[in-house]
C-alpha cells in the first residue's frame, strides 16, 4: 500500500472522529442549555446530534476533498 492511500485513510478517520466529538459536544450543550429531560431530550439530542454531524462531514469533505458520501465513486 502506497503511502498517499494510507495518508488519505488516515484522514478520513480522522474527519469522523473530529466530527463525532463536536456533534457531541454542541448537541450536548444545546440541549443542556434548554433544559429539556426525559424522552424529548433523547429525541431532541439524537435529531442534532445527526445533523450538526453530517454537516461537519459535508464542510471537512468540502474542505479537505475527501469523498465520506461518495460510496464508492471512481
Amino acid at each position: 500500500m502506497d503511502f498517499a492511500t494510507v495518508r488519505k485513510w488516515v484522514i478520513f478517520f480522522l474527519g469522523i472522529l473530529i466530527a463525532i466529538v463536536i456533534a457531541n459536544a454542541l448537541s450536548n450543550l444545546i440541549t443542556a442549555y434548554t433544559g429539556l429531560s426525559g424522552w424529548v431530550n433523547f429525541v431532541v439530542g439524537f435529531v442534532l446530534y445527526a445533523v450538526i454531524f453530517f454537516a461537519i462531514l459535508y464542510v471537512l469533505e468540502k474542505a479537505i476533498g475527501i469523498e465520506f458520501f461518495g460510496f464508492g465513486r471512481e
